[in-house]
C-alpha cells in the first residue's frame, strides 16, 4: 500500500513509512484505552462492543478508499481510537463462564484475535490489488483497480457488520445494584452498608495485577511487531534481507498459521491450561518463543521446498505459543481483581 500510495522516495523507505501507518492504529489505542475501560465498567460491556463494531465498519472502509498517505494514517488513527472493544470481550468471556470454562472462554477470545492478526493479513495478501492479481474478473480502470485496497476493507466491514447485528442477541454480563437495592439487602442480613462494603483496592497497589499487566505489554509488543514485520520481510526482495515472496504466498503462510491455531484452540489449550496452570503454561511458551524468533533471519538462507518447510512451521508454532502467553496473562489479571474493575486493567 505504501508503495501505490507513492510516498517512498526509495523501496528501502517503505518499511519506515509502514511503520507509521501501522503504529498509528496503536497510537490512538494507547490514548483511548483507558477511558473504553472506564465507559465499559460503568455502563457495560454490550454498548462499548457495539459502538466499537460500527468503528470498525466505519472507519476500516475509509481506509480502503485512501488514496493519499496522510488519508490512511487519519483514518487508522481515529479506528484505534474509537476501537475499544478488545477489553470489554475479553472481561465478557470470563463473566459469562463458569469458573470452570474461564479458561476455554478466554482462550476462544485470544484465538479469535490471534486469528484475526494471521487471516487479516491473509485476505489483505489474496484480494489487495485485484485488477493485478485477477484481470480476468476485475478491469485497471474499475473502482477496484483504481482503489486496490478497497476490497479485502470491504469484506472486512462486511464481516463486522453481520457481527454488529448478532450483538442483538448479546445478554449484559455487567450488573450494577441501585443504593436502595443495596441497603435492602444489606438490612435483611442484619448488618449496616459500611460493614459489608470494602474499599476498592487501587490497581496500582495490586502486585499481581501489575506483574502480569507488564508481562502482557512485553509480548504484546513483540507479537504486534511480528505481525507488522512478517508482511514486510517475506515480501521484500533478497538483497535486502526478505524471502521475495509474493502477497499471495504470504496469505498461503498466515492461512496455515491460522488453521493450526484454530486446531489448538479447540483440541489442546484448555488440556494444557488445566494440566500446567496459567502461570506455567506462560513461562513455557515465553521461554520457547526466544529460539523460534531467532531461527527467523537464518531462513533468508534457505531456498525451494526447505524455505517453504521452515516458514510454516515456524509461522505455526509461534502464533501456538503467542495464544498461549495471552490466554494466560489474561486469566491471571482477571483473578486479581473483581469485576468492577476487570475492563479497566484489560486496557
Amino acid at each position: 500500500m505504501i508503495q501505490d500510495l507513492h510516498v517512498a522516495q526509495r523501496e528501502e523507505d517503505i518499511g519506515f513509512y509502514a511503520g507509521f501507518l501501522g503504529a498509528s492504529y496503536m497510537v490512538g489505542r494507547g490514548f483511548a484505552s483507558i477511558f473504553w475501560g472506564m465507559v465499559a465498567d460503568r455502563i457495560g460491556r454490550k454498548p462499548v462492543i457495539v459502538f466499537s463494531l460500527f468503528t470498525v465498519i466505519v472507519f476500516n472502509t475509509l481506509f480502503g478508499l485512501s488514496v493519499k498517505y496522510w488519508m490512511a494514517i487519519t483514518t487508522r488513527l481515529l479506528l484505534g481510537a474509537l476501537n475499544g472493544f478488545l477489553a470489554p470481550i475479553k472481561a465478557y468471556s470470563i463473566e459469562v463462564c463458569r469458573d470452570d470454562e474461564q479458561a476455554l472462554g478466554i482462550s476462544i477470545v485470544n484465538t479469535a484475535w490471534g486469528l484475526g492478526l494471521i487471516i487479516g493479513p491473509a485476505i489483505g495478501g489474496y484480494l489487495a490489488q485485484p485488477a493485478k492479481q485477477y484481470p480476468h474478473i476485475f478491469h485497471d480502470k474499475s473502482t477496484f483497480g483504481r482503489l486496490p485496497y478497497l476490497l479485502p476493507c470491504l469484506c472486512i466491514s462486511i464481516f463486522a457488520t453481520f457481527a454488529l447485528i448478532s450483538c442483538i442477541w448479546l445478554p449484559e454480563t455487567l450488573h450494577k445494584h441501585n443504593k436502595f437495592e443495596m441497603r435492602a439487602e444489606t438490612a435483611e442480613a442484619g448488618t449496616t452498608q459500611e460493614s459489608t462494603e470494602s474499599p476498592k483496592k487501587s490497581l496500582w497497589k495490586n502486585w499481581p495485577l501489575m506483574s502480569s499487566i507488564i508481562t502482557y505489554c512485553v509480548f504484546s509488543l513483540h507479537d504486534t511487531a511480528y505481525s507488522e514485520i512478517f508482511s514486510l520481510w517475506t515480501v521484500s526482495g533478497r538483497k535486502y534481507g526478505g524471502l521475495s515472496f509474493s502477497s499471495k504466498d504470504v496469505g498461503q503462510v498466515l492461512t496455515v498459521a491460522g488453521v493450526s491455531l484454530l486446531v489448538y484452540q479447540i483440541f489442546v489449550y484448555r488440556w494444557l491450561n488445566n494440566t500446567l496452570g496459567p502461570v506455567n503454561s506462560t513461562r513455557i511458551a515465553s521461554a520457547l518463543s526466544i529460539p523460534i524468533i531467532a531461527a527467523y533471519p537464518f531462513m533468508t538462507h534457505l531456498s525451494g521446498i526447505r524455505l517453504g518447510l521452515a516458514l510454516y512451521i515456524a509461522a505455526m508454532i509461534k502464533s501456538v505459543l503467542a495464544i498461549t502467553r495471552v490466554s494466560g496473562t489474561s486469566l491471571l489479571q482477571n483473578n486479581a481483581v473483581p469485576q468492577g474493575q476487570r475492563v479497566l486493567r484489560m486496557e
